[in-house]
């Protein structure tokens, strides 16, 4: 295998406190693009380089379609029926083939009005109440999220007590999943002791209970006939085709939820700050954005293939702040071979985002925001250049067509909107992420300026208060 840091001769490695990617980063440094850690009995392959994620990650994905046991988010949080972290077999099978119909790219075009929509009033909350910047994105991703799935008709606020509690659930999953962050994904016997797994037992009945709760909604306005169509009304009249139980299509519902709304929101929220740290990036785009679209009419979805440089300021905040830093972790299911190394059928891979994105033979000073780095000299999205912010393999999110729209319209919206600028007093920490499996910015204080003549009026016909 790969080597490693030396470890205790029966515990092994110890886990990582928190932010297991800065510690994965570091690792790197000493022992090379892919190195070992042991756990107990586990072991635990770690990918840091660029090249290596592609000869190993996506190259023979085959073999990595599994996901490892993950006891406490998987087998007792989830009943193993959320689809990230679901393990390969029919299952699986039945649950991505559901989550596809709904997201795959010529389907989720039809949400594109929905995003418009919430994009627009995504701006005018920052307008209003700049303060709440982070909250305004955490309330156009649920609002956008629960009209793809619950067929919601209006804007939704984000101190609904609905969508309080699926972000409350998201962060729950995000904390089970970190590397050791508890002992019976590293001793699974301890599952097994009185009182060890109540807390997360109790979870579970909490998020199920809202997921069907969030389906018998919808069950009931079908009965009305108040429903719009949305995922759930699909998924009922194909429950049988997909061979979902009752519980299943309330998680495959509720997953995408939880998922879809909480990478969003935390990458608006880099976008924002990546804008007030490097001014010099955001007026790069602005320039693009005042000679494509100019001041008197506002970014549209039709404006896409335009403008390069939105697209390469997203890239780059993908790879700067991943929406998964250190990987969601992959299982092998077949002997993998690297070089002079092999990996094992049974060990657990991760594909660590936040190191590969500084893997510095790609990306050369990999810890600055520099968006120019995916552009051409003709000023075109690099085509030989990729970053694996979705995942790796047959375990690609399959929201990534819908988020990378949302990420395209709010970035092009801000940025035409405001002029984002670093509030002196208050300085921007921008390595304060929260710890989880999914990256989030810790609160910080930006100013907005309005750089649109009558702003408001030109983006408020848009605006539903209803």
């Amino acid at each position: 295998m790969p080597p490693g840091p030396p470890g205790h001769w029966f515990f092994g490695n110890t886990p990582p406190r928190s932010h297991a990617y800065l510690y994965y980063n570091e690792l790197a440094k000493t022992y090379g693009p892919v190195f070992t850690l042991r756990y107990g009995s586990k072991h635990v392959c770690v990918i840091t380089g660029h090249q290596a994620a592609t000869d190993i990650m996506v190259k023979q994905s085959h073999k990595l379609a599994d996901r490892p046991q993950y006891i406490a988010a998987g087998e007792v949080l989830s009943k193993g029926m959320r689809v990230l972290i679901t393990r390969a077999g029919p299952r699986l099978r039945r649950l991505r083939n559901a989550l596809h119909a709904a997201l795959q790219a010529r389907v989720s075009v039809a949400y594109v009005p929905t995003q418009m929509q919430n994009a627009r009033i995504y701006v005018l909350d920052i307008l209003d109440a700049p303060e709440h910047h982070l909250d305004h994105a955490r309330r156009y991703a649920a609002s956008v999220i629960m009209s793809v799935t619950y067929g919601k008709t209006t804007p939704t606020s984000y101190s609904d007590p609905e969508v309080k509690q699926i972000n409350k659930i998201a962060a729950r999953l995000g904390d089970a999943l970190r590397p050791g962050a508890y002992l019976i994904d590293t001793y699974p016997w301890l599952r097994y002791v009185p009182g060890m797994t109540s807390k997360l037992e109790q979870w579970h009945r909490e998020e199920i209970g809202l997921y069907r709760g969030q389906v018998d909604a919808v069950k009931q306005r079908l009965a009305e006939n108040e429903v719009q169509p949305c995922f759930v009304t699909y998924l009922l009249d194909h429950q049988e085709e997909y061979g979902l139980s009752d519980d299943e299509l309330a998680y495959v519902a509720g997953s995408m939820f939880g998922a879809g709304s909480d990478t969003t929101a935390g990458a608006l929220g880099f976008v924002v700050m990546a804008a007030a740290k490097y001014p010099d990036s955001q007026r790069r785009v602005q320039a693009q954005l005042d000679e494509v679209i100019g001041r008197d009419r506002s970014p549209t979805f039709a404006d896409q293939d335009e403008l390069p440089e939105v697209w390469a300021y997203i890239q780059e905040s993908y790879r700067w702040r991943p929406v998964a830093p250190a990987g969601i972790s992959h299982a092998a299911t077949e002997d993998v071979f690297w070089n002079e190394y092999v990996i094992p059928a049974g060990t657990e891979v991760i594909g660590c985002h936040w190191a590969i994105g500084r893997d510095p033979e790609v990306f050369p000073d990999g810890d600055s925001f520099i968006p120019t780095r995916w552009l051409d000299p003709k000023g075109h999205i690099k085509e030989d250049l990729r970053i694996f912010n979705w995942g790796f393999g047959r375990r690609l999110c399959p929201g990534q067509h819908l988020a990378d729209r949302s990420l395209f319209i709010n970035t092009a919206l801000v940025l035409w909107a405001f002029e984002i600028s670093e509030d002196l007093a208050h300085p921007i920490d921008n390595m304060a992420l929260k710890d989880g499996a999914l990256a989030h910015p810790e609160p910080f204080t930006v100013n907005f300026k309005p750089r649109i003549t009558s702003l408001r009026e030109k983006l408020a016909s848009y605006r539903d208060d209803s």
